[in-house]
């Protein structure tokens, strides 16, 4: 069988304006035969975003409401059912998409919100074969991934297959930091294993508006002006190291799927539209000061305390407040 060789389209975007950013979208995507290429009539299409949290809404930490919303039109105009899913690292999926104003613009485009239940998948690789993902996403006809370009003080990166330890449930990525982070590099590989299992059918990042500095939550919001597109999950994530201008080998992520066989070499990616050279960023910042993947129980106990508070009586509460 002939290899396929993969493709990453890019293009120049500078707007949110969902008129144009939605004509965008169609002239990303055409080169690989537009939405209708990923969902066929009746799909259950799982859009990913990054709904990281709730308390920065302003520095860019999340996927922008209006990229969900106008993929989300273009899922139904191919005859998909879109659906939107996040577990995010504090609060729930509904409170951070509310907090972000992506619950009007969902509200808007008729696409539900769940919250990311788990379940025992074995991968049966690189030593994690009792893994809990999602059965929302492992489940979904189809998986759209929608992550946000940020710097991150743990990863070096953020990019596509670091968003999809998103489908990892709730306090469970409390407990893989705890597992699989005394080592960065077997932490990457944790999040490779995650994407490849989970097989974004399509992957969409945002890169109009990065974050750059001490993310994925304290950076900067820093004007990028790129949205990319693949089938291919880690050939987009190469693509934008090569516009950031960043080293594979400091982002774990990147460097383990290049070890896995699973990242093409940049040569053999093709790129139907703009070039990463067209669009390369000479001053992205990356952290100053990285912090350790493994932060320990004490940390952990407090984050899953603020999550259950978050999740059984503030959000109850203030929804009580409404009637």
């Amino acid at each position: 069988m002939e290899a396929v060789t993969p493709s990453v389209s890019l293009i120049r975007a500078q707007s949110y304006d969902v008129e144009g950013l939605q004509q965008q979208l169609v002239t990303l995507l055409a080169p690989m035969g537009g939405m209708a290429q990923f969902v066929k009539l009746g799909d259950r299409v799982l859009l990913k975003p990054n709904l990281l949290t709730s308390s920065r809404p302003t520095k860019g930490c999340t996927t922008r409401p209006e990229i969900v919303y106008c993929v989300a039109k273009l899922v139904q105009a191919a005859g998909g059912k879109p659906f939107l899913g996040d577990s995010p690292a504090f609060g729930s999926a509904h409170g951070v998409a509310k907090a972000n104003g992506l619950l009007e613009w969902a509200a808007k485009a008729d696409v539900p919100i769940i919250e990311m239940h788990g379940q025992r998948y074995p991968i049966g690789r690189e030593g994690f074969d009792n893994f809990l993902l999602s059965k929302e996403a492992m489940e979904a006809d189809v998986v759209i991934n929608l992550p946000k370009v940020k710097s991150h003080v743990q990863l070096t990166m953020s990019l596509g297959v670091k968003n999809l330890f998103g489908c990892v449930p709730g306090k469970m990525k409390a407990w893989w930091h705890m597992e699989a982070g005394k080592d960065a590099q077997r932490f990457g590989t944790m999040l490779v294993e995650t994407a490849r299992a989970i097989a974004p059918q399509l992957t969409i990042i945002d890169g109009i508006v990065g974050q750059e500095g001490s993310g994925p939550i304290n950076g900067e919001p820093r004007d990028l002006g790129v949205l990319g597109a693949s089938n291919n999950v880690f050939a987009l994530d190469r693509a934008m190291l090569e516009i950031l201008q960043i080293d594979p080998a400091i982002v774990p992520t990147v460097a383990q799927s290049q070890r896995l066989g699973l990242c093409p070499e940049l040569a053999a990616i093709a790129f139907p539209l703009m070039q990463p050279a067209e669009l390369a960023l000479a001053d992205w910042k990356l952290p100053e000061q990285m912090v350790p993947i493994d932060f320990g129980a004490p940390r952990v106990l407090k984050s899953t305390f603020k999550h259950l508070y978050i999740r059984f009586i503030k959000e109850p509460m203030a929804a009580y407040a409404t009637r």
